[in-house]
């Protein structure tokens, strides 16, 4: 691999992170591979190893690196990873760019495209995993362990978008499905009345391959859950409101 070019313009981690992005985009440094040192880089683009430090951070947020520790250790080019997505999509929730609402739109339509592809690409294997994890779920449910059954759904999105043979569907999926296991944890889970049947009817539609049902039950299934996700979260923002309503009267009076 040829060596960096001395920092010329732009901010100095910026290019940093923008030089080594660009290796990475033309094949000259592929996942798994170690960067070069922390002093080796610093001389290479002609910076501070502070700088070096700042850009290799940057990059690890990003999803872009994973840093290693011990002998073997080092900044390595990361196997894709949905890191990245993850955070940009919970950084725009935080500034209230995206809503709830709009990632729970964008869910149902990721699902119901991913239902489709899978029903059509789906091997005996992927569908073997898909089944375990229903079952799972249904047994989580049936011993009254919502956290358990809620694993097992989750890993079930991420088991259905592998299905599909397609990497960005599998990112989209992982990375929206971490940001609504926030949500689960916050206004708690739905009921089983609502997932489980709706899961093993999926689960029927995938075997028989039919396209049109699959995609329909799953886009049906996530607009249902989303409706609850919104009414908790409505209940929520009225439960503060009148806590606050309640301690301005208290306040006043007192």
């Amino acid at each position: 691999m040829e060596s960096f070019e001395p920092v010329v313009s732009l901010r100095a981690a910026d290019n940093v992170g923008a030089q080594i992005r660009s290796k990475i985009e033309t094949g000259e440094l592929k996942p798994g591979d170690r960067l070069p040192s922390e002093r080796e880089l610093a001389a290479q683009f002609n910076v501070s190893r502070n700088t070096v430090r700042e850009a290799i951070r940057s990059l690890e947020t990003a999803g872009v690196i994973q840093l290693k520790k011990g002998a073997t250790g080092g900044a390595f080019i990361r196997e894709g990873s949905s890191m990245g997505v993850v955070a940009s999509f919970s950084d725009l929730l935080a500034l209230g760019t995206i809503s709830p609402e709009h990632l729970g739109e964008a869910r149902a339509i990721v699902g119901s495209v991913a239902a489709r592809l899978a029903c059509e690409r789906a091997s005996d294997d992927d569908m073997k995993r898909m089944e375990a994890c229903v079952e799972e779920a249904a047994a989580g449910a049936a011993a009254g362990d919502m956290d358990r059954r809620s694993r097992a759904n989750f890993q079930f999105h991420l088991e259905l978008a592998r299905a599909t043979k397609n990497p960005i569907l599998e990112i989209l999926t992982d990375a929206i499905t971490s940001i609504n296991k926030k949500f689960a944890e916050r206004v708690g889970p739905p009921p089983n009345e609502e997932i489980i049947p709706s899961r093993k009817r999926l689960m029927r539609l995938l075997k028989a391959r039919d396209a049109d049902g699959a995609s329909r039950e799953m886009e049906d299934h996530l607009i249902r859950l989303q409706t609850f996700y919104s009414a908790r979260l409505e209940q929520e923002k009225g439960g503060a409101a009148s806590s606050r309503k309640g301690r301005k009267t208290v306040k006043a009076t007192g």
